[in-house]
């Protein structure tokens, strides 16, 4: 990012990733690759297949909308593609990452190297000011509290948010808080932004102030990002919308 919250972190201090350097797909080419993914869930002892044979590209630098019915599968592939879950079967190759491959550990390194996960519900901890909460993810680091702090100030400036650090949740709106919520999904300088649901609780002003966000986060710092939404004017946002329904992509 040109105003990296890695502030200005040398490619020798970054994270590698399983092939041992930093993440780095040519422009243009597959950061997500999904080959007959499935995934199926047990109700009791019945299954319930939520993903089926389903395939999915999405390029390095995207910004794409994911649209479909309630229980289609929508949330479910955001979790495989975050690393929050893994498929039944199938490929899910991630920023060059197998994660059907990869024990627990090596998917907590992924998320905190690759992911920025953006909720509906914002997911602030209320006792915990905008700047601590977007610290959150740097405590399993080996930063200093300087550094930390100082990486946390930049991803609130990004978001334009710097004058509010020291406010808690309950001093902020809904629109600022779901823009404090995206100061801690970058806050790692994430290779990819999956969003889900991140304008579904905002009034129309708000959300589109969130979706200008993550259209300045696309454009200007070239983050990969995947969007769940039921809105179409959200959807409109983005350069692509596929949909979802009964856990295959429609054609």
């Amino acid at each position: 990012m040109s105003e990296s919250v890695d502030s200005g972190a040398s490619d020798a201090n970054k994270p590698a990733d399983q092939e041992g350097g930093p993440y780095r797909p040519e422009p243009g080419k597959p950061i997500i690759e999904m080959s007959k993914v499935g995934k199926t869930f047990f109700r009791g002892k019945e299954p319930v297949k939520v993903l089926d044979d389903l395939d999915l590209t999405i390029a390095e630098g995207a910004f794409e909308a994911l649209m479909g019915p309630s229980g289609s599968g929508k949330s479910t592939l955001l979790n495989l593609i975050a690393g929050l879950d893994q498929p039944t079967s199938g490929l899910a190759k991630i920023a060059g990452n197998d994660l059907g491959r990869m024990s627990d550990g090596e998917l907590a390194k992924f998320r905190a190297r690759h992911i920025g996960f953006i909720f509906q519900a914002y997911n602030l901890i209320p006792v915990l000011t905008a700047i601590e909460n977007v610290e959150l993810p740097l405590l399993l680091t080996s930063l200093s509290g300087a550094e930390r702090k100082k990486r946390a100030q930049t991803a609130l400036r990004v978001v334009g948010l710097e004058d509010r650090s020291s406010h808690y949740p309950r001093q902020l709106s809904g629109g600022q808080e779901q823009r404090v919520a995206i100061a801690r999904a970058i806050v790692n300088d994430p290779t990819i932004i999956v969003a889900d649901e991140p304008t579904g609780d905002l009034d129309r002003k708000s959300a589109d102030d969130i979706l200008a966000l993550l259209e300045k986060l696309n454009v200007e710092f070239k983050k990969t990002i995947l969007m769940v939404t039921h809105d179409p004017q959200a959807a409109e946002r983005a350069r692509i919308t596929r949909r979802l329904d009964k856990g295959r992509l429609a054609s």
